[in-house]
């Protein structure tokens, strides 16, 4: 963080000394996943490798994944806390609080990552006990047994659903209430699922909209109920800002946003463009993961042409789909760090533990690249 002030203010000297130019450090971040085996939280020594290496590599912001399919890695009443217990009684000090220590040791902040519309696979989540199916968002099929609520091989909590929003807000107060720390919070999974968008007719939703709007018939196509479930999301997001910000007036408040833009607004109803571009967040994070360097640098291209301020998107690099393509992920990496964002984020951690040659593109800039 000091190295960065002082670039700052040399870069200002510069400017009034004459034609000399000096360029921004680019800004580098990296998601690090519960879904690796094992998960970093889970031992001491994984924690101090991921900053070790985040260290080297110039990696400024971690993205650490802490809630997934309603279970935590902290202490929380709302979700399974079990991973977090076991985590403690084997480093027998909190997980997460120990890595934000290490990490600002080293100039590094931490945003803890939320997964909160998803309940994954995961058919004993407490969410689910303590309300049953009513809470998952869903079409207008038939539903015989849980596993018929499933979309995309996974469970979606309805936005629209007040007992849902209750719940979630007050997991992320435990979240701000337990680690003051923090330097950001992103929610993640912040939409409807965006397979086959007929979704968000669950009993709560439909009859808030017909209340609503005094619509008595749904109608799929429909602009109103298109813009009522866009609604949904955003009113949730505002409700969760609001409250972080209350308790946290200095954290730093972000999203991720799927792509294609075209996909987010129109299939998963996530208006991500305008969350940025009215100030609700502080960034939001694109999750631009494309195998293809051309629709990478496309979509990039096109979210650009959406964003009124494009230094406040974070554009992500799927290392993910690209484990067994290194010289694919080193070329969709130098896109990003052209493109004009506001940071590199790679997902995940884990994909560059599976094939180390996916680490090269982090050394050619030098760990100058800090943010």
């Amino acid at each position: 963080m000091k190295k960065n002030i002082f670039i700052f203010f040399l870069c200002s000297l510069l400017a009034f000394s004459g034609p000399a130019t000096c360029q921004e450090p680019l800004r580098r971040g990296l998601f690090v996943s519960l879904v690796q085996d094992p998960p970093v939280l889970s031992s001491r020594e994984g924690i101090s490798k991921l900053i070790s290496f985040s260290k080297q590599a110039g990696i400024g912001t971690l993205f650490v994944q802490i809630y997934r399919a309603n279970q935590s890695w902290f202490p929380s009443k709302i979700a399974d806390p079990s991973p977090y217990e076991t985590a403690l009684k084997n480093l027998r000090e909190d997980p997460l609080a120990l890595l934000v220590k290490l990490a600002h040791q080293e100039g590094i902040q931490v945003h803890a990552w939320l997964n909160m519309l998803s309940l994954s696979v995961n058919e004993r989540a407490p969410l689910l006990e303590k309300y049953g199916t009513s809470i998952l968002t869903r079409n207008l099929q038939e539903k015989k047994t849980l596993e018929d609520y499933k979309i995309d091989a996974q469970y979606f909590l309805e936005p629209g659903d007040t007992r849902v929003r209750k719940d979630l807000t007050t997991m992320v107060e435990e979240i701000l209430s337990a680690y003051p720390d923090l330097d950001g919070i992103q929610f993640d999974y912040f939409r409807y699922p965006d397979r086959n968008p007929a979704y968000g007719y669950t009993e709560e939703n439909t009859q808030r909209f017909k209340k609503a709007t005094g619509l008595q018939a749904i109608e799929e196509q429909s602009e109103v109920w298109k813009n009522w479930k866009r609604d949904q999301v955003t009113e949730f997001l505002e409700m969760l800002i609001h409250r972080t910000r209350a308790l946290r007036p200095d954290i730093q408040v972000s999203v991720t946003g799927c792509m294609p833009y075209a996909r987010a607004y129109h299939e998963a109803f996530q208006d991500w463009g305008s969350w940025l571009d009215r100030g609700m967040v502080n960034f939001v994070t694109m999750m631009n993961y494309s195998p293809s360097p051309v629709e990478y640098e496309r979509w990039i291209t096109g979210a650009k042409k959406k964003i009124l301020n494009f230094k406040k998107v974070n554009i992500g690099v799927g290392a993910y789909k690209l484990v067994a393509l290194p010289e694919i992920f080193a070329q969709e990496f130098r896109i990003c760090e052209k493109a004009g964002g506001r940071a590199c984020v790679v997902f995940h951690y884990g994909s560059l533990l599976e094939n180390p040659a996916l680490k090269a593109p982090f050394w050619t800039r030098g760990a100058e690249s800090k943010s």
